[in-house]
Parts: structure tokens; sequence; C-alpha cells
């Protein structure tokens, strides 16, 4: 095989393992996982303004939400961001926020992850696909107390791993849900 041959092929596998590599990310980010930055204070203890973490999109295309799951979604009107956020009402239910509390349904929501009592005093009722959501830092949340509900078609995703920072060990934080 002679040099120019050599190249050739050379160029050839080359352009075919770049073809191949852009058509794998398209498809992991565009249906599978999906990187994004956690920005401001709104999710503080339990996420930091700069960490980074995926999004799974998977488990929303054949289920549903569910209460507890912290999820990324678009932005209300007129903002050009996604927003990470945890999910308190699901559909047709009931949100009240009354004394610092959040009712589901006539009963007090636990919130093993919340540190502080929520402000405001609201009853709201969700309709099918829309979701109540608040930010853990409920002092310094914009959240649906303030732009209101959510539909499940704006929910990018449920957050799955905080790659960055890694832990002490070297490894990743991973998110469970919570259960109630």
């Amino acid at each position: 095989m002679s040099y120019q041959e050599g190249f050739k092929l050379f160029v050839k596998e080359a352009v075919q393992t770049v073809a191949i590599t852009l058509v794998v990310l398209f498809f992991v980010y565009n249906f599978l996982v999906q990187p994004h930055r956690v920005k401001g204070d709104s999710m503080l203890p339990n996420y930091h303004d700069g960490e980074l973490l995926l999004t799974e999109k998977i488990s929303y295309r054949f289920g549903d939400p569910h209460r507890g799951d912290v999820i990324v979604f678009r932005a209300p009107v007129g903002r050009k961001v996604d927003f990470i956020k945890r999910i308190v009402g699901l559909p047709d239910d009931t949100v009240s926020i009354q004394d610092g509390k959040v009712l589901i349904n006539g009963s007090e929501l636990k919130e093993p992850y919340e540190t502080q009592l929520t402000q405001g005093n609201d009853t709201v009722q969700l309709s099918d696909n829309q979701y109540f959501v608040l930010g853990d830092n409920r002092n310094s949340s914009s959240d649906s107390r303030s732009f209101g509900l959510i539909d499940k078609e704006s929910i990018r995703g449920r957050v799955w791993v905080v790659y960055w920072p890694p832990t002490g060990d070297g490894g990743f934080r991973t998110i469970s849900r919570v259960n109630y």
C-alpha cells in the first residue's frame, strides 16, 4: 500500500469515526441524558450553585414523575434557561400552603430534605399533566408560588447524578427518590 493510499484510508476511517461519534452523542444528548449546571441558591442545602449534574430523560417517557423528584424543566415564559426544582404536587392534587406547611389533599407533606418553613398562604387545584414545584431553599426560590404550575411537556428530565464536584472518594453523588 502506498503512502497516498494509506493516508486516504486513514482519513476515511477518521471521518467515519467522527460521524459515528456525533450520531451517538446526538442520540444520547437528545434522548438519554443531558448535562445541566445548578444556578443560584434555590435548591440549597441539597444542590449548590455551580454543581454539574446529569438529567436523565428516559423514565418520564415511560412513566410519570413522582412526588419528591428533583427535575429540570423549561423556565416559564420569557426566560431562556432551565430551572431545577422539586415536585411536590402531582396532577389532580390540591396543594395548600398554610402556616409554613405544605398540605397535599389536606394532609401535611413530610419533607425530610426541607429545613425551612414555606412562605405563603394559598391553595391550588392541579389538573391533568400539571405539577407544583418548589425549591428546597424556600426563602430564596422562584417556584410555583410565583410563576404558577408547570406542564409535563416542559419537563426535560429527572436529576440523576451530580458529577461535579466529585465526592470525597472521587465518585459521583447519585440521586435517589424521596419515599413518602
